[in-house]
């Protein structure tokens, strides 16, 4: 209690913080005194406030909108600067505290700055940083955290206004206060402050800071919004913008401290005459001459600026010594200022509104899924696209938007591209704000993720950097994302447009101003903003704006927008000569996607415990799996890896089998009848004996084992599921071109000597005939009568007797027309089914196969007449009839029957009755008769008794 009252009898300790004061009531309690100011903005309540937290920093201001506060914090160091430029930095943090949640992190903490913070963190820097004045080189730390977050609002701008009002409060000479706003637009209509809600629904992201009077800072995102549209976004911007600036006026005046004296570093006029004096005429020398180029210039300003120092060397001027640099740039500064202004002839010779030189190339490494290069003037930019999976998209930990980004350009400035020597380190905030700037500008003209579901990866390398590698790479990646294939709308063009201004030295307003389309480094050096505009031929898709001097009127701002315009439709010329429509890429290196849909079980079953059966297949092959609920979405990054991640998915889960279809299976068994083929996901055909080879088959074992992988098409199924199988519906058919003539010219003779009964399921029932006969014109019944006459007789069946091995070259034909075409074959005559139902009709009415000797059932057949046939004679498909005798060779011995040799290259069958199998041997002479054929034609023997 004694320390608490020394505290209070101290008041020289209370005088030197006159905003934290404590307040003690009666019973010892310690009060914060706070300030706050409330008002609003585009419908929403904003706060701001001080004293109750961050009291030790220089100063510090919590902005609040909803439930979304975020803390400002900005300290300045002692001692007095060394340095000749504003060591400023703005740091920004998003923890997951503020959204209620424990980091996913293995050390459960955060770790290096994000890509969100460190965007965040130059919005905040650009307006802030022109406003300290010139010569102060202290360094400043500004440093701006989320408290907490419903998800509503957008942290950054609050963060930036935060900032702008801490810095108010603070020692710090500053020219502020500054206002940002966001301005969205949904279906024509402008909103201020819109929420993460609206800014999905809206085509435009303005993000706009000004002081009272003039601009600072704009940056936008929109999906082609034309300069029109744009310059009223802007003009809306500006009033609301100034809504902030009273109220952080009102709290400095508050509990705002007194603006610290720093010694600022300034250049002395008398310095500056002097290097005028001396190097002025050969620097005017330099930029005249548009012979020279970057470096060329650079050795020559160089050279100009060591004989002023040997000058001041030999006088012995230590001062000027320690400035020279500063004091050659602003002569420099000057001298192409004034020539700009004046004569309207740049530092390369160009005039005003010209741009630099172009070259466009694209496809330019064919290996790649996309690539081009883009050159303007020196400044040159190889962009490649690179495809993969829809898991391979970015995972954001923001606190509001999206939580994953599937399009992606990451921008690279290596040292080689200035001549320098460097360090590749980490995120660079300057290579992360190029490289998003160039992806906003080219997200408004990508296909949406339901038609492309590619995850999208655009690499910008810069090969050489002579101002504007940023617009270089909209460019590039444009052309980049064409030759990729991706279904983009349009070309997508930047260019930056620079500002060299003339003011008046008694009240610093601009008296006159020349606009710079296509500026070089230099000119962005010495001019006093930096314009990047990108857009298609429709509107503007991404704009940044910086600037050196502390703001600039807003109609200056407006007017840069129609050069900017004119430029960019000729630099979309040229790109649109290189490439105009996205390329069909080849298939040997063009990444492939498909989704297949599964139940949730094969899914688990192709996971694997712990997903380790996905994780092997995805080593094995190389393609990337990405499962969801009843779908498998893979990726492969070409077909050949498609193909072997299909086959090995096919063989783990299986797909439905479909007759007709071709899959490769594993022998699992071998039988006397034929072997039992594993299919893809564990499901077992029947392969017979017969459908082995186009040959007769008399071991199976010499032509198939166990573990052998089979090509094999499925060619029935019955109602139980079990499957038939076909190898040699796989196999070439050995003079199948042959066969299918002689089979016609054989059906075409046989027609007229055929005397069968037709099947009951072909024949017209009695209310199709009639049918068919009201349907003729009336008075022609004699013509009907003929017709049914003629019909009937068409109806008769042809049966037509072969060979087994021209059976089994007519089967494998009849097969692929089945597959192909639709048609059936009945006895050697083709019929044409026209449709699936009513191919099926027929089959359920048609008999088995298997119902006997006889190709019909419930047929009534006649007593066959016994006919003895010459022995000595060679017997013909011709000469054979039901009841002919003769003497047959045993050909094959099989397990239900024989294989009979009758002669002339004619064979029959001879099947085994129950009980009376005997042994036959090859080359056996048998007699038998002709009792019947099957419905392929084969003629079908009894053994003569």
């Amino acid at each position: 209690m004694s320390l608490f009252l020394r505290l209070r009898r101290n008041q020289t300790l209370f005088r030197t913080l006159p905003r934290f004061r404590t307040i003690f009531s009666s019973s010892t309690t310690k009060v914060l005194e706070t300030f706050n100011e409330q008002f609003e903005i585009g419908s929403r309540l904003i706060t701001l406030e001080t004293g109750k937290i961050a009291r030790f920093a220089n100063g510090a201001v919590v902005l609040g909108i909803d439930e979304t506060k975020v803390l400002s914090t900005v300290c300045s160091a002692k001692g007095d600067a060394v340095r000749d430029f504003l060591p400023l930095t703005v740091d920004y943090q998003e923890k997951q505290f503020a959204q209620g949640l424990i980091p996913a992190t293995y050390m459960r903490r955060e770790g290096a700055p994000k890509e969100r913070e460190l965007l965040c963190g130059r919005i905040i820097d650009r307006p802030i940083r022109p406003l300290f004045p010139p010569g102060f080189y202290h360094e400043v730390q500004v440093l701006a955290s989320v408290l907490s977050s419903d998800g509503k609002q957008d942290p950054d701008v609050l963060a930036a206004n935060a900032t702008s009002a801490a810095l108010m409060l603070s020692d710090i000479p500053w020219g502020g206060p500054i206002g940002m706003i966001r301005i969205g637009r949904i279906h024509g209509q402008f909103i201020v402050n819109p929420t993460m809600d609206e800014l999905s629904l809206s085509d435009l992201n303005l993000i706009y800071a000004c002081t009272r009077d003039k601009t600072l800072m704009i940056d936008v995102q929109a999906r082609e919004i034309t300069e029109k549209d744009l310059e009223s976004a802007l003009r809306l911007a500006h009033p609301e913008a100034i809504k902030y600036i009273e109220p952080q006026i009102r709290l400095a005046a508050k509990a705002g401290k007194s603006k610290k004296e720093y010694k600022l570093s300034m250049l002395s006029d008398k310095t500056v005459e002097k290097v005028a004096k001396l190097a002025e005429s050969s620097i005017e020398k330099v930029f005249t001459d548009p012979a020279y180029g970057k470096f060329e210039r650079g050795e020559a300003l160089e050279n100009i600026t060591q004989d002023v120092r040997k000058v001041f060397e030999e006088e012995g001027d230590e001062e000027s010594l320690k400035v020279l640099p500063k004091a050659v740039d602003t002569v420099r500064k000057k001298v192409v200022r004034k020539r700009i202004i004046a004569e309207g002839f740049r530092l390369d010779g160009r005039h005003l509104n010209e741009v630099r030189p172009l070259y466009c190339e694209s496809g330019i490494l064919p290996m790649l899924h996309g690539s081009a290069l883009f050159n303007r003037g020196d400044t040159q930019v190889l962009c490649t696209v690179t495809l993969g999976a829809p898991t391979d998209a970015q995972h954001l930990d923001s606190l509001v938007g999206p939580p994953t980004k599937r399009f992606m350009l990451h921008y690279s400035f290596p040292p080689f591209c200035i001549n320098e020597v460097g360090k590749r380190g980490g995120l660079n905030r300057r290579e992360v704000g190029h490289g998003t700037l160039a992806e906003k500008a080219l997200l408004a003209v990508l296909p949406p993720e339901d038609d492309f579901p590619y995850t999208v990866r655009v690499n910008s390398e810069v090969m050489a950097s002579d101002g504007s590698t940023s617009m270089a790479t909209v460019c590039g990646g444009s052309m980049a994302l064409m030759d990729a294939g991706i279904p983009v709308r349009e070309h997508v063009a930047g260019v930056s447009v620079g500002l060299v201004t003339e003011l008046d030295p008694s009240t610093g307003k601009i008296t006159d101003y020349r606009i710079l389309t296509d500026i070089l480094g230099l000119e962005d050096h010495l001019g006093d903003i930096d314009f990047k505009i990108a857009g298609t031929r429709k509107g503007v898709t991404a704009i940044q704006l910086d600037m050196k001097p502390a703001g600039i009127p807003i109609d200056i701002v407006c007017e840069c927008l129609e050069p900017a315009r004119k430029a960019r439709l000729h630099i979309l010329d040229h790109m649109e000569q290189e490439v105009t429509v996205p390329r069909i890429k080849n298939d040997c290196t063009s990444p492939r996607l498909v989704t297949l849909k599964y139940s949730n079980d094969a899914l688990r079953r192709l996971v694997g415990p712990m997903g380790v059966l996905k994780r092997k297949l995805e080593e094995e092959t190389g393609a990337r799996l990405s499962v969801g609920d009843g779908t498998l979405t893979i990726v492969a990054k070409n077909a050949s890896v498609m193909e072997r991640i299909l086959e090995k998915i096919d063989f783990i889960v299986g797909r439905e089998i479909e007759v007709g279809g071709t899959y490769k299976g594993v022998v699992t068994s071998v039988k006397e009848y034929g072997v039992f083929v594993e299919l893809n996901g564990g499901q077992q055909g029947l392969l017979h004996i017969s459908e082995l080879s186009h040959e007769p088959v008399s071991q199976i074992s010499d032509l198939v084992s166990v573990g052998q992988q089979l090509d094999v098409m499925c060619i029935g199924q019955d109602i139980r599921g079990n499957i038939k199988l076909s190898h040699k519906a796989t196999l070439p058919s050995p003079g199948s071109f042959k066969t299918n003539v002689v089979a016609e010219r054989s059906a075409a003779s046989a027609k007229e000597k055929a005397n069968i009964w037709a099947p009951v399921w072909n024949v017209p029932s009695t209310e199709e005939k009639s049918n068919s006969a009201s349907e003729l014109p009336i008075g022609s019944k004699h013509e009907a009568s003929e017709a049914k006459s003629k019909s009937a007789a068409s109806q008769i069946p042809v049966i037509l007797i072969r060979s087994v091995a021209e059976c089994d070259d007519e089967e494998k034909s009849n097969s692929v027309d089945l597959s192909s075409k639709g048609t059936t074959v009945n006895n050697g005559v083709q019929s044409n089914r026209k449709s699936k139902s009513r191919r099926s009709k027929n089959t359920a009415d048609s008999p088995s196969s298997d119902s006997g000797p006889l190709p019909y059932k419930n047929v009534k057949v006649s007593k066959p007449s016994i006919q003895k046939a010459d022995d000595k004679a060679t017997v013909t498909a011709k000469d054979l009839k039901l009841g002919t005798e003769v003497t047959a060779t045993v050909y094959q011995v099989c397990a239900h029957g024989l294989v009979l040799e009758l002669g002339g290259g004619l064979r029959g069958m001879y099947r085994f009755k129950e009980n009376n199998k005997s042994d036959f041997n090859i080359g056996d002479e048998l007699r038998v008769v002709c009792s019947s054929f099957n419905s392929k034609g084969v003629p079908v023997l009894s053994l003569v008794k």
